[in-house]
């Protein structure tokens, strides 16, 4: 596991819409999350549209998280998700299974979507490790969720740049080979 924050990404240049996706359920943690990831969210890109969505624990996350990505009209479609949780672990195997099926679902989604699904939902094993992640300044989770956001948000448009000009030069191309 690494032991600092992630370099900041560049700031973002244009708009986009975030939906993040939080946990309630060892709120403590799960809201200095969600300040940290906001937080650094502004410091990032002041053209973002972000919208907060809380349920009651990181079970409900996956759905949630696919339902934002599926049911809104194109204009209100996220660019990116970001999912918010803590699990702390407990004496049986239940948080084990809890997040494995918490990632596989989210992975899941992403790839059947073609959205960005930054996983924060994290498996820790006490009180002090969520500490570290969620409220300290040196790992802080909510913060790397925004980096990776914003990380994602400027590949997908430098993506979309990209195939927009090849789009133009074969529609010259095509224009040339007409005209000859």
């Amino acid at each position: 596991m690494s032991t600092e924050l992630p370099s900041r990404s560049r700031a973002l240049r244009s708009s986009a819409r975030i939906t993040i996706v939080t946990s309630t359920y060892n709120e403590k943690f799960t809201s200095a999350l969600l300040e940290n990831c906001l937080a650094e969210l502004k410091e990032l890109g002041d053209m973002l549209a972000i919208d907060v969505v809380r349920v009651p624990g990181a079970f409900e996350v996956p759905v949630t998280v696919k339902r934002s990505i599926v049911v809104p009209d194109k204009y209100d479609k996220p660019d990116v998700v970001i999912a918010l949780g803590v699990i702390l672990r407990g004496s049986t195997a239940h948080a084990d299974l809890i997040g494995t099926a918490i990632t596989n679902q989210l992975l899941s989604i992403s790839c059947d979507s073609l959205t960005p699904v930054i996983h924060e939902v994290l498996l820790l094993d006490d009180e002090q490790q969520a500490f570290a992640r969620c409220v300290a300044s040196a790992l802080n989770r909510g913060r790397e969720a925004a980096r990776a956001a914003v990380a994602m948000l400027n590949m997908l448009e430098e993506q979309n740049a990209l195939s927009s000009d090849a789009r133009r030069v074969a529609n010259v191309d095509m224009s040339a080979s007409i005209m000859r």
